[in-house]
């Protein structure tokens, strides 16, 4: 029986067919039990299909990469540097990308010491450290409503209580987040960090106003809570110049989290945290326990990219392309779907749909396939799996502003299809 006093027959005849199919299910760890497939992840073989226009998916757009330059690069790191590039490094990362770093973090208007850099496989990694670092089960992490799948997956696999906290189109909301700290903790509840997406949200596209940034600092300061500021996109904003990060707010409470994978290439997967260095020992620490260090070759070959090339005018290049298409995203749901709410976002990748009354997210979205395009469900953005169905997900990034446009329309079609079924 359940809390509602209704039976698990459900949960037990599951978990009677896992163990027939895996003589080793009995032997796994709970967290491990608990792990589920990313819904973003389970759509790029539909995705990828070429009769399909894919909305789905953040890949970013690296079409204007130098590859000759980088592939002269290359082959001068090799000759020159490879016998240090290929051999083992340091589980913080070099020290020579750390500086770099701190200079691509400027334009946030970030001032940083390398010795408080780790850097991690991706901001991905960043996170599994983080929550490794501070999480038992049962600890409380505060997220927005709705907040990244691949964080969510994360602190579930940790076993950590996950509590959604309310935005609008200005972000998070202040007054909502103060009042959800204090509920929970009446409730005796272990709130270990607030995990928030500041800049062109993912998948909300919504940005932090200005106004509520000290704010949410401010709360988590006065509530002796951590905070996780992951900041992706935060140089692809459409008009230029990025909103200055949280992490200048209080620095000794707040975890910053970058990647190189929106800015140069996913492929390299670098990314880093900066932090108070007491946290970072113990991220390095966690790091070495899993990777030892991280890939020495990627650290080489973009700081050789940082340096000999002019990466912020690259970044400006990418700016007007998701600007481009960005804009093609608005004027073909202006067009194809008037009567829908959904954000506008003014840099990143993506937009946050309302769907009509009545229209499940998940249950259409085999019809929308059908018509030849995908979306990512609103309900993977929720930690219970279920929250947020009347939503979707569409991502601008990568497909041609004329595939957004043609996506758009399909998608249109997909919609009146399943009203006219429904009712």
């Amino acid at each position: 029986m359940n809390s509602n006093g209704k039976s698990d027959n459900k949960h037990i005849t599951s978990a009677a067919a896992a163990a027939a199919a895996d003589p080793w299910f009995s032997n796994y760890a709970d967290r491990a039990l608990g792990m589920r497939q990313s819904e973003v992840r389970s759509l790029f073989a539909v995705a990828n299909r070429p009769e399909v226009v894919s909305l789905a998916g953040g890949m970013p757009n690296i079409d204007g990469l130098p590859l000759d330059f980088l592939a002269d690069a290359t082959s001068k790191l090799i000759r020159e540097r490879g016998k240090k590039a290929l051999q083992y490094g340091s589980g913080q990362g070099e020290e020579f990308l750390r500086s770099a770093i701190c200079e691509v973090m400027r334009p946030d208007g970030i001032t940083a010491n390398p010795d408080n850099i780790i850097v991690t496989i991706g901001s991905q990694q960043s996170l599994d450290l983080i929550s490794q670092v501070f999480l038992n089960p049962g600890d409380t992490v505060l997220v927005e409503a709705p907040s990244y799948v691949g964080a969510l997956g994360v602190f579930d696999a940790y076993q950590a209580d996950i509590q959604h906290v309310q935005m609008d189109n200005d972000g998070l909301i202040p007054s909502v987040l103060e009042e959800t700290i204090i509920r929970l903790q009446k409730e005796g509840k272990n709130i270990k960090f607030l995990y928030t997406i500041p800049n062109f949200h993912n998948p909300g596209g919504m940005c932090l106003s200005a106004e509520r940034r000290p704010l949410i600092v401010e709360i988590c300061k006065k509530y002796n809570i951590l905070l996780v500021e992951d900041n992706p996109y935060g140089l692809l904003g459409f008009s230029g110049d990025p909103v200055p990060s949280l992490y200048n707010l209080n620095p000794e409470g707040i975890l910053y989290l970058g990647t190189f994978s929106k800015t140069f290439a996913p492929g390299f997967r670098i990314g880093w945290t900066l932090g108070p260095q007491a946290i970072i020992e113990r991220l390095v620490l966690a790091n070495e326990s899993a990777t030892l260090c991280p890939p020495a070759f990627s650290q080489f070959a973009i700081t050789t990219y940082l340096e000999q090339y002019d990466w912020y005018q690259q970044v400006k290049e990418y700016r007007e392309v998701y600007h481009e298409r960005g804009e093609a995203m608005q004027k073909a749901l202006e067009k194809y779907l008037p009567d829908l709410e959904w954000t506008r976002p003014t840099g990143g990748f993506y937009t946050w749909v309302k769907l009509p009354d009545g229209i499940d997210a998940r249950d259409m979205l085999p019809r929308a396939v059908d018509c030849g395009v995908a979306y990512v469900a609103g309900n993977a953005f929720y930690a219970d799996g279920e929250t947020g169905a009347d939503h979707i997900r569409l991502s601008f990034c990568y497909p041609s502003p004329e595939e957004i446009t043609e996506g758009v329309r399909r998608l249109s079609i997909a919609i009146k299809q399943e009203l006219e079924n429904k009712y």
